[in-house]
């Protein structure tokens, strides 16, 4: 009976490494794993980058900087570059067709990583589905390249003006464009000291108390103006506030919009004669010999001319309607004297 138990306690205790074993590689097999689970655990999307950066596989992938999974394989398909990724289940709600891949760092100068923008519209990825990406964002020989190429620019600036070129070179070389700058600052001194004297109108207004109050004043009155006109005082107020004004200004609006209706058509007379060619042509004429008819009676040489032009003419006409009147009178005061009818029987 001790051997049996002596036995027993022995394949206990191998039993008892034996699971240990085991217990420390499924977790070492987690740690190597990372995040991302085991592979039952994990669902597999893929991206596509024109330049990776020097991505590898086993590389990190980060959900808003959380690790949720590892990339598996880096492959050149064409002219880009496809990714596969590994990531934890869990994250199908976060990662949508609105999410963006791009290569992030794990610091300024580490490894790089897959960064993937959580979204919370658009459709989740399944299993196969690919994410779509951005350019990486610049490093840091994309930095010193642009500052390179920025100091090269600067130095062709700086090589433009030592040369006078352009209006700021010519700024910078030309004893002239110096000259009459300077002379305008003096100038523009001299008017400055010129107002702080009180020269001039603008010096006056700038420096006479009373001009500043008149004008405080001015301002015054004309805001109390605009207070009156918004509040419908005054006859301006009452017109811009009056809605009665205004819908008679509107019913004339109408009116006349109707009334150059009708003068549009030839319906009517106004129309007839705006529209017609023919009545234009026949007022037209009528114009024109009235205009003859004019002409004719300014001739001097004409008889209605010389009737209106001629003195004397006027004068024997007025002299023989006058002596006209007095026989007429005469004969009316004394008929016999004028009228003696003589009757002989043969």
């Amino acid at each position: 009976m001790p051997r049996t138990r002596s036995l027993a306690w022995s394949e206990l205790k191998i039993g008892i490494v034996a699971v240990t074993a085991i217990l420390l590689a499924v977790i070492l097999i987690v740690s190597v794993g990372g995040a991302a689970g085991f592979s039952w655990q994990r669902y597999e999307l893929k991206t596509r980058f024109a330049d990776v950066k020097g991505l590898k596989s086993g590389a990190l992938v980060r959900v808003a900087g959380v690790e949720v999974g590892k990339v598996t394989d880096v492959v050149l398909t064409g002219a880009e570059v496809e990714v596969m990724l590994e990531v934890k289940k869990g994250n199908e709600q976060r990662i949508t067709n609105d999410s963006r891949a791009s290569i992030g760092s794990l610091s300024l100068l580490g490894e790089p990583v897959i960064d993937i923008t959580p979204a919370t519209t658009g459709t989740p990825l399944k299993a196969g589905d690919t994410i779509a990406s951005v350019p990486p964002k610049g490093e840091i020989a994309d930095v010193a390249e642009e500052a390179r190429v920025s100091l090269e620019q600067m130095s062709l600036i700086l090589k433009d003006l030592r040369a006078g070129k352009g209006t700021l070179g010519k700024m910078f070389t030309d004893d002239q464009l110096y000259t009459e700058l300077n002379r305008m600052m003096v100038a523009s001194e001299g008017v400055v000291n010129g107002i702080r004297q009180g020269r001039g109108t603008l010096g006056k207004f700038a420096n006479d108390p009373a001009a500043y109050d008149r004008l405080n004043a001015s301002l015054d009155n004309l805001q109390e103006v605009t207070r009156a006109i918004r509040a419908g005082e005054g006859s301006l107020g009452r017109l811009l506030k009056d809605e009665a004004f205004a819908k008679s200004l509107t019913t004339t609006t109408s009116n006349f919009e109707s009334l150059s209706g009708r003068m549009n058509r030839n319906d009517n007379t106004m129309g007839k004669l705006f529209t017609e060619k023919e009545l234009y042509d026949r007022i037209n004429s009528v114009t024109a010999r009235l205009d003859k008819l004019v002409a004719d009676l300014q001739n001097p040489d004409g008889s209605i001319g010389q009737l209106m032009q001629n003195k004397e003419l006027y004068e024997n006409i007025n002299g023989a309607a006058k002596e006209a009147r007095e026989l007429i009178a005469n004969i009316k005061k004394d008929p016999k004297k004028y009228l003696n009818i003589r009757v002989s029987i043969f």
